[in-house]
């Protein structure tokens, strides 16, 4: 049976109330209804605000770290305010005269998705001013069984990490902003609305629910399987394939040899993948215009895919392979001008050091294992599915 997405609730728990909206362009249901439409078609039901995150509400801005305004819905009438902007937490003035706050928002299980914290910041603004929240539950496009990555350290907050969880989580939206509001002490009037029919270890093409990018660089599922350990190449000046009609599934620079870097990542035998020569040409943030070498990751079997696992050893392979070229990407990054991009997106300094150390790719994934056990234990409590 096909997966009922937690918004076809909305209709019974709606009535009568001021409602404020955060969702974006792919927030829609099976039937391609785009839920501030049904928000605003409830009897008795008045859509006074929008909110957007990263992107925008209608993930018309590409590039990373490009802010976005207030505007008004030409259709609605109704304010759209940016979360992604002058502010990144609604504010008392935003909030006034809601009764209830929605979110409705395709997360992709990735700590870094800023998605989440846009989130999570509006538990944290609801609970200060009293406004009760609503998840709209979407399915983890990429199953919510695997849990794999570093930990987020305390000194290392930042946009794209706010709370102690893996790269990634294995959680939905509502499951993770259960846990968040609960254990971090977010402490909002929160409800989430749940799917139906959805198990864990589904994959969003097992849904029966359209695709719908929700932002400009994650244009397909495959780009979500690859993203978890392929969007720490963010931290570096390797290509991530932005600018290209692969993101994430490209690796490259214009200093690399493409079969080099193949030869040497199939000789690992790393699971559920296989790697193919390429050359690219991105069209605009790193190297724009230059072609790089590099390669395609290929998922063959995304059971056993361990995106983590595999970006890292890609990361340990190009370095010892262009050690006088190989560098660090460096600040600002998402608001942060301090601490290296990396540092964020992997949340500690750790992987940074060891890989400067030549510690082995199979040795730090070893070292996080305690950690996920420690995570599997307070997320149980969590689960809706």
């Amino acid at each position: 049976m096909p997966v009922t997405l937690g918004s076809a609730r909305l209709a019974s728990r709606l009535g009568g109330q001021r409602i404020g909206l955060l969702a974006n362009q792919a927030s829609v249901d099976a039937s391609f209804r785009h839920v501030a439409k049904v928000v605003s078609s409830l009897p008795g039901v008045t859509l006074a605000a929008l909110f957007g995150p990263q992107h925008g509400f209608w993930s018309d801005v590409q590039d990373n770290m490009i802010e976005t305004g207030h505007a008004r819905h030409s259709n609605l009438n109704v304010p759209i305010y940016s979360l992604y902007g002058a502010t990144r937490e609604p504010s008392g003035e935003m909030l006034e005269g809601l009764d209830l706050l929605v979110v409705d928002l395709q997360d992709v299980g990735t700590r870094v998705y800023t998605y989440i914290h846009t989130m999570t910041n509006c538990l944290r603004a609801c609970a200060r001013y009293g406004v009760p929240v609503v998840i709209c539950d979407r399915p983890n496009p990429v199953g919510g069984i695997r849990i794999e990555g570093g930990m987020l350290e305390p000194g290392f907050e930042s946009f794209v990490g706010l709370y102690r969880i893996p790269l990634r989580h294995g959680l939905t939206i509502g499951e993770l902003a259960q846990l968040c509001n609960n254990a971090f002490g977010l402490n909002a009037s929160l409800e989430v609305l749940p799917l139906n029919n959805w198990s864990r270890e589904m994959y969003h093409d097992e849904t029966g629910l359209p695709w719908v990018l929700p932002s400009p660089n994650l244009p397909t599922l495959q780009t979500a399987v690859v993203y978890p350990g392929m969007v720490l190449l963010e931290g570096t000046n390797l290509s991530e394939g932005r600018g290209t009609t692969l993101p994430f599934e490209l690796v490259g620079a214009p200093w690399l040899g493409a079969h080099g870097v193949t030869h040497a990542m199939n000789a690992l035998g790393l699971p559920g993948v296989c790697f193919r020569p390429a050359e690219f040409q991105p069209t605009f943030q790193k190297h724009a215009g230059q072609t790089c070498g590099g390669c395609q990751l290929h998922v063959t079997d995304r059971t056993a895919f361990r995106p983590v696992l595999t970006a890292v050893a890609l990361l340990e392979v190009c370095r010892r392979l262009a050690p006088d070229r190989f560098a660090w990407r460096q600040p600002p990054y998402e608001y942060e001008t301090v601490i290296p991009p990396i540092d964020i997106l992997w949340g500690c300094d750790r992987l940074r050091r060891q890989l400067e150390n030549d510690v082995s790719f199979t040795k730090i994934a070893e070292e996080w294992t305690a950690d996920l056990q420690a995570f599997e234990r307070l997320r149980a409590r969590y689960l809706l599915y």
